[in-house]
């Protein structure tokens, strides 16, 4: 059965801990369920905007015109069908990553060492095309499950989508809107001891430069495509631990925002501004978010 929740509060909802209220979140578990998506949403209004795990996302204070949607669908199975040392999963897109990295360790699957340490579910991993350490869902992408509302739930072979740094889109887009339910990824055969000691060293590489245990929504902006560090721009802008209203860049690392516990969304999309406007008026980059803005 879909779930409603009316008008949930995006502060308990999102990993920066800020937010207004939406006009409500349907959750589903099941492909089943997601068949009286489309008549909640024409009742209920609003855009639909998949919430995945929280973990990208900057919204605004107020009431916010968003029918949030999330994903239950978990699990992982194997599948056949690959030879040699390659090997197909197929994952639901309400698993949590690192649950994902751990399941694929133990049966010495490779592919997704570099991805140790990021925070969300696949479903969000995916449309973000997230990635860490040279290694993006893109890479390892063979097929994705989506919903739209004028075809239902159907299973698109990975040249039906494109993936680019930091996105996801399907190539047929005609639908005004569509859910990530599950995906399929290709990895490798290693050894689980090999894939255990990748992750490790990515993730204490983590803790060492990025503020992983703030509330953070992960890297603010894209890296640009001149090839230069975004974080590496703020940095020479002054923006590293710069504060503002219970909000503030890291002093560990300056593309990262931190909540400090009573930061407002109004706080922290002027730092985001101000960040903007001084790289482009001392280097001329117009910055990009990678996280996700949510305004009314």
């Amino acid at each position: 059965m879909l779930r409603i929740v009316e008008a949930p509060r995006l502060a308990s909802l999102t990993s920066l801990h800020l937010g207004g209220r939406a006009l409500a979140l349907a959750a589903f578990e099941s492909a089943v369920d997601l068949e009286a998506l489309p008549e909640a949403a024409r009742r209920i209004g609003g855009r639909i905007t998949p919430l995945g795990g929280g973990t990208n996302i900057l919204a605004a204070d107020g009431e916010l015109p968003f029918l949030l949607v999330r994903c239950g669908i978990g699990g992982v199975t194997e599948e056949t069908g690959e030879g040699g040392e390659t090997r197909l999963i197929r994952v639901g897109a309400g698993m949590k990553l690192p649950r994902l990295l751990t399941w694929c360790m133990k049966r010495g699957l490779s592919g997704l060492e570099g991805m140790a340490g990021v925070p969300g579910d696949v479903g969000g991993a995916v449309a973000g095309n997230a990635g860490a350490h040279g290694v993006d869902m893109g890479t390892v992408l063979r097929g994705v499950e989506v919903f739209t509302p004028d075809r239902g739930l159907r299973m698109l072979g990975r040249d039906e989508v494109r993936c680019a740094y930091r996105s996801f889109g399907l190539k047929d887009d005609g639908a005004p809107w569509f859910l990530i339910t599950g995906a399929v990824l290709t990895l490798r055969r290693a050894e689980p001891e090999s894939i255990r000691t990748a992750m490790r060293e990515n993730i204490e590489r983590k803790l060492r430069v990025q503020p992983v245990r703030s509330w953070s929504a992960g890297c603010v902006f894209k890296n640009p495509p001149e090839g230069l560090s975004a974080g590496k721009l703020l940095d020479e802008a002054g923006f590293r631990g710069k504060r503002l209203g219970g909000m503030c860049f890291s002093d560990r690392h300056a593309n990262f925002l931190v909540n400090e516990g009573k930061g407002s969304a109004d706080a922290a999309l002027e730092l985001v501004r101000s960040a903007q406007d001084a790289v482009r008026e001392r280097f001329g980059i117009q910055l990009q978010t990678e996280v996700k803005l949510w305004v009314s």
